[in-house]
Protein backbone atom coordinates (compact mmCIF):
# COMPACT_ATOMS: atom_id res chain seq x y z
CA UNK A 1 0.00 0.00 0.00
CA UNK A 2 2.85 2.37 0.92
CA UNK A 3 4.60 1.60 -2.38
CA UNK A 4 1.40 2.42 -4.27
CA UNK A 5 1.10 5.78 -2.49
CA UNK A 6 4.76 6.53 -3.22
CA UNK A 7 4.18 5.70 -6.88
CA UNK A 8 1.13 7.94 -7.07
CA UNK A 9 3.05 10.73 -5.35
CA UNK A 10 5.96 10.36 -7.80
CA UNK A 11 3.58 10.39 -10.76
CA UNK A 12 1.84 13.52 -9.47
CA UNK A 13 5.15 15.33 -8.99
CA UNK A 14 6.17 14.34 -12.50
CA UNK A 15 2.95 15.78 -13.93
CA UNK A 16 3.43 18.98 -11.96
CA UNK A 17 7.01 19.34 -13.22
CA UNK A 18 5.81 18.94 -16.81
CA UNK A 19 3.03 21.47 -16.24
CA UNK A 20 5.33 24.06 -14.71
CA UNK A 21 7.63 23.79 -17.71
CA UNK A 22 4.83 24.40 -20.22
CA UNK A 23 3.38 27.27 -18.19
CA UNK A 24 6.81 28.88 -17.95
CA UNK A 25 7.16 28.83 -21.73
CA UNK A 26 3.69 30.34 -22.16
CA UNK A 27 4.40 33.07 -19.64
CA UNK A 28 7.73 33.83 -21.31
CA UNK A 29 6.11 34.16 -24.74
CA UNK A 30 3.52 36.58 -23.36
CA UNK A 31 6.17 38.73 -21.70
CA UNK A 32 8.47 38.64 -24.71
CA UNK A 33 5.69 39.95 -26.94
CA UNK A 34 5.29 42.92 -24.57
CA UNK A 35 8.93 43.91 -24.21
CA UNK A 36 10.51 42.89 -27.48
CA UNK A 37 12.35 39.79 -26.32
CA UNK A 38 13.34 38.29 -22.97
CA UNK A 39 15.25 35.20 -21.89
CA UNK A 40 14.46 32.76 -19.13
CA UNK A 41 18.01 33.13 -17.81
CA UNK A 42 17.66 36.77 -16.79
CA UNK A 43 19.08 37.06 -13.28
CA UNK A 44 21.20 34.49 -11.46
CA UNK A 45 20.33 32.03 -8.71
CA UNK A 46 22.76 32.77 -5.88
CA UNK A 47 22.54 31.97 -2.17
CA UNK A 48 23.69 35.14 -0.43
CA UNK A 49 25.90 35.15 2.63
CA UNK A 50 25.62 37.77 5.37
CA UNK A 51 28.18 40.09 3.78
CA UNK A 52 26.37 40.00 0.42
CA UNK A 53 23.03 40.73 2.06
CA UNK A 54 24.50 43.78 3.77
CA UNK A 55 25.28 45.22 0.33
CA UNK A 56 21.55 45.25 -0.47
CA UNK A 57 19.30 48.15 0.47
CA UNK A 58 17.07 47.81 3.51
CA UNK A 59 14.04 47.95 1.20
CA UNK A 60 15.38 45.12 -0.97
CA UNK A 61 16.08 42.93 2.07
CA UNK A 62 12.55 43.56 3.33
CA UNK A 63 11.05 42.50 -0.01
CA UNK A 64 13.16 39.35 -0.01
CA UNK A 65 11.82 38.44 3.43
CA UNK A 66 8.24 39.06 2.26
CA UNK A 67 8.81 36.96 -0.83
CA UNK A 68 10.20 34.15 1.31
CA UNK A 69 7.15 34.26 3.56
CA UNK A 70 4.88 34.15 0.50
CA UNK A 71 6.65 31.05 -0.84
CA UNK A 72 6.52 29.29 2.52
CA UNK A 73 2.83 30.10 3.01
CA UNK A 74 1.93 28.90 -0.50
CA UNK A 75 4.02 25.74 -0.14
CA UNK A 76 2.48 24.82 3.20
CA UNK A 77 -1.03 25.58 1.93
CA UNK A 78 -0.36 23.19 -0.96
CA UNK A 79 0.76 20.54 1.54
CA UNK A 80 4.28 20.30 0.11
CA UNK A 81 7.53 19.86 1.98
CA UNK A 82 10.65 21.60 0.70
CA UNK A 83 11.83 18.27 -0.67
CA UNK A 84 8.52 17.80 -2.51
CA UNK A 85 8.79 21.25 -4.03
CA UNK A 86 12.43 20.78 -4.98
CA UNK A 87 11.57 17.55 -6.82
CA UNK A 88 8.64 19.19 -8.60
CA UNK A 89 10.91 22.02 -9.73
CA UNK A 90 13.71 19.61 -10.66
CA UNK A 91 16.16 21.48 -8.44
CA UNK A 92 19.56 19.93 -7.97
CA UNK A 93 20.39 22.18 -5.00
CA UNK A 94 17.57 21.90 -2.46
CA UNK A 95 19.14 24.56 -0.24
CA UNK A 96 18.03 27.21 -2.76
CA UNK A 97 14.42 26.89 -1.57
CA UNK A 98 15.46 27.17 2.07
CA UNK A 99 17.49 30.28 1.24
CA UNK A 100 14.55 31.81 -0.62
CA UNK A 101 12.17 31.19 2.26
CA UNK A 102 14.72 32.83 4.55
CA UNK A 103 15.03 35.81 2.20
CA UNK A 104 18.67 35.21 1.36
CA UNK A 105 18.89 34.41 -2.36
CA UNK A 106 18.65 35.96 -5.78
CA UNK A 107 16.88 33.76 -8.31
CA UNK A 108 16.65 33.37 -12.08
CA UNK A 109 13.49 34.33 -13.92
CA UNK A 110 13.08 30.73 -15.01
CA UNK A 111 12.84 29.48 -11.43
CA UNK A 112 10.44 32.26 -10.44
CA UNK A 113 8.13 31.32 -13.30
CA UNK A 114 8.19 27.64 -12.36
CA UNK A 115 7.54 28.44 -8.69
CA UNK A 116 4.61 30.64 -9.63
CA UNK A 117 3.05 28.13 -11.99
CA UNK A 118 3.27 25.48 -9.26
CA UNK A 119 2.21 27.46 -6.18
CA UNK A 120 -0.10 30.14 -7.58
CA UNK A 121 -1.88 28.78 -10.62
CA UNK A 122 -5.22 30.32 -9.62
CA UNK A 123 -3.83 33.86 -9.31
CA UNK A 124 -0.29 33.84 -10.73
CA UNK A 125 0.40 37.46 -11.67
CA UNK A 126 0.49 39.07 -8.17
CA UNK A 127 2.56 36.17 -6.85
CA UNK A 128 5.05 36.40 -9.73
CA UNK A 129 5.37 40.16 -9.35
CA UNK A 130 6.12 39.79 -5.65
CA UNK A 131 8.79 37.15 -6.32
CA UNK A 132 10.40 39.22 -9.05
CA UNK A 133 10.47 42.25 -6.74
CA UNK A 134 12.11 40.25 -3.99
CA UNK A 135 14.42 37.81 -5.73
CA UNK A 136 15.41 39.22 -9.12
CA UNK A 137 16.62 42.84 -8.75
CA UNK A 138 17.84 42.98 -12.34
CA UNK A 139 14.46 42.02 -13.77
CA UNK A 140 12.70 44.31 -11.32
CA UNK A 141 14.73 47.24 -12.62
CA UNK A 142 13.35 46.45 -16.07
CA UNK A 143 9.83 46.08 -14.64
CA UNK A 144 10.03 49.57 -13.16
CA UNK A 145 10.93 50.85 -16.61
CA UNK A 146 7.76 49.19 -17.87
CA UNK A 147 5.73 51.12 -15.28
CA UNK A 148 4.69 48.36 -12.85
CA UNK A 149 6.59 49.70 -9.85
CA UNK A 150 3.52 50.07 -7.59
CA UNK A 151 2.19 46.57 -8.14
CA UNK A 152 4.25 44.78 -5.45
CA UNK A 153 3.20 47.39 -2.90
CA UNK A 154 -0.45 46.78 -3.76
CA UNK A 155 0.09 43.01 -3.54
CA UNK A 156 1.67 43.43 -0.11
CA UNK A 157 -1.26 45.54 1.09
CA UNK A 158 -3.70 42.90 -0.11
CA UNK A 159 -1.69 40.27 1.78
CA UNK A 160 -1.90 42.30 5.00
CA UNK A 161 -5.69 42.57 4.70
CA UNK A 162 -6.02 38.84 4.05
CA UNK A 163 -3.80 38.00 7.03
CA UNK A 164 -6.01 40.11 9.33
CA UNK A 165 -9.00 38.00 8.28
CA UNK A 166 -7.10 34.70 8.42
CA UNK A 167 -5.88 35.52 11.92
CA UNK A 168 -9.37 36.10 13.30
CA UNK A 169 -11.00 32.73 13.73
CA UNK A 170 -14.13 34.23 15.29
CA UNK A 171 -14.75 36.28 12.13
CA UNK A 172 -14.25 33.18 9.98
CA UNK A 173 -16.94 31.32 11.94
CA UNK A 174 -19.63 34.03 11.74
CA UNK A 175 -22.94 33.26 10.00
CA UNK A 176 -23.18 34.88 6.58
CA UNK A 177 -25.56 37.67 7.63
CA UNK A 178 -23.39 38.62 10.64
CA UNK A 179 -20.26 38.50 8.50
CA UNK A 180 -21.85 40.88 5.97
CA UNK A 181 -22.58 43.33 8.80
CA UNK A 182 -18.96 43.13 9.99
CA UNK A 183 -17.71 43.75 6.44
CA UNK A 184 -20.00 46.79 6.12
CA UNK A 185 -18.69 48.13 9.44
CA UNK A 186 -15.07 47.56 8.33
CA UNK A 187 -15.71 49.33 5.03
CA UNK A 188 -17.21 52.31 6.84
CA UNK A 189 -14.33 52.41 9.33
CA UNK A 190 -11.78 52.23 6.51
CA UNK A 191 -13.44 55.10 4.66
CA UNK A 192 -13.39 57.24 7.81
CA UNK A 193 -9.75 56.35 8.57
CA UNK A 194 -8.62 57.23 5.04
CA UNK A 195 -10.51 60.53 5.15
CA UNK A 196 -8.91 61.35 8.50
CA UNK A 197 -5.46 60.55 7.11
CA UNK A 198 -6.03 62.71 4.05
CA UNK A 199 -7.56 65.73 5.80
CA UNK A 200 -6.25 65.49 9.38
CA UNK A 201 -9.83 65.81 10.61
CA UNK A 202 -12.24 63.16 11.76
CA UNK A 203 -15.19 62.98 9.33
CA UNK A 204 -18.47 64.32 10.65
CA UNK A 205 -21.06 61.73 11.50
CA UNK A 206 -24.73 62.58 11.13
CA UNK A 207 -26.74 62.53 14.33
CA UNK A 208 -29.48 59.89 14.01
CA UNK A 209 -31.96 62.21 15.78
CA UNK A 210 -31.31 64.92 13.18
CA UNK A 211 -31.97 62.42 10.43
CA UNK A 212 -35.23 61.44 12.09
CA UNK A 213 -36.29 65.12 12.30
CA UNK A 214 -35.51 65.57 8.61
CA UNK A 215 -37.64 62.55 7.72
CA UNK A 216 -40.50 63.89 9.81
CA UNK A 217 -40.45 67.23 8.05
Amino acid sequence: MARKRDGERSSLLGQVTSLTSSLSKSALSALASRVGGLTLDIGRTIILDRAQRKLLSEEQRAWMVRGGEAIQDARQTAGLSRDDLARALDLEDKTVLQAMEQGSATVSFDLLLRLTSLLARNDPIPFLIQLVRGFNPRLWALAEDWGVGRLPTMVERDRKWINIYRGNEAARQLPEADFDEVIAFCESALTMAVQFKQTGRAPSVADPTDMADDDAS
